[in-house]
């Protein structure tokens, strides 16, 4: 134990080397009291790992352990799930008949065809579809999938009828009946950008679907602004 000396003490000990031996010793200097320190008390002061929580995290102490558990985190995000067996219901080949919706009232149907095949097998829907309309040639494609991280459907569209591209998002109603997705567009005969729109999805049947797109800052009513209907060869 180390002795904490006052100035004369440590003047008295040497002091004593130098004069003969014959001379009284001088009186020893009281002594301080020892400072104890309160990490030597503390059990987790003394022991490293106890103060560093990332040591006793087996992750740190094996790598490849720590690997394996966030591969075994993550899987949730990047497999296919029940979510992604709704997609299996669109696959095939479809005739379709396209309406434009203009205050409730429909314009005569015009036909085309659709095809629904997988682009990445359980995870990504690719559908090209040909047609007309508005007596004009059109042709489309879009993709179509869920999202685990963001727990959502997502869709993307592009069509030969102008440069857009539009994304959409949205889930199942209640009832498994109907697949809703909002997003929107612009407007480019009247200036708007960014207008809202909805898709709905209606699967009537495994054999007939419809698709609603509805043009929302219409107002509550006659909102709907195209129909296809979808039947399977």
């Amino acid at each position: 134990m180390k002795l904490l000396l006052a100035p004369a003490a440590a003047a008295g000990v040497l002091g004593s080397f130098l004069l003969p031996l014959s001379r009284p010793p001088a009186a020893a200097a009281p002594q301080d009291p020892v400072v104890q320190d309160p990490a030597a008390q503390d059990p987790a002061a003394q022991d490293p790992a106890a103060q560093d929580p990332a040591a006793q995290d087996p992750a740190v102490q094996d790598p490849a352990q720590g690997m394996r558990e966030a591969m075994e985190r993550v899987k949730k995000f990047t497999q296919p799930g029940k979510h992604h067996e709704l997609l299996r219901r669109f696959v095939g080949e479809w005739n379709t008949e396209s309406r434009l919706m203009m205050s409730g009232q429909a314009t005569p149907a015009e036909k085309g065809t659709a095809t629904f095949s997988w682009l990445m097998d359980g995870r990504w829907l690719q559908s090209e579809a040909t047609g007309s309309m508005m007596g004009m040639a059109f042709r489309g494609f879009s993709l179509l999938g869920y999202d685990n991280f963001k727990q959502s459907y997502v869709l993307t569209t592009v069509q030969s009828m102008d440069t857009a591209m539009n994304h959409a998002e949205g889930d199942l109603d209640p009832g498994g009946e109907a697949l809703l997705l909002y997003g929107t567009l612009d407007e480019y005969t009247t200036g708007e950008h960014d207008k809202m729109v909805k898709y709905v999805w209606r699967f009537r049947s495994a054999d007939e679907m419809v698709l609603e797109v509805h043009d929302l800052p219409i107002g509550e009513r006659h909102t709907q602004v195209i129909e296809v209907v979808y039947r399977r060869k």
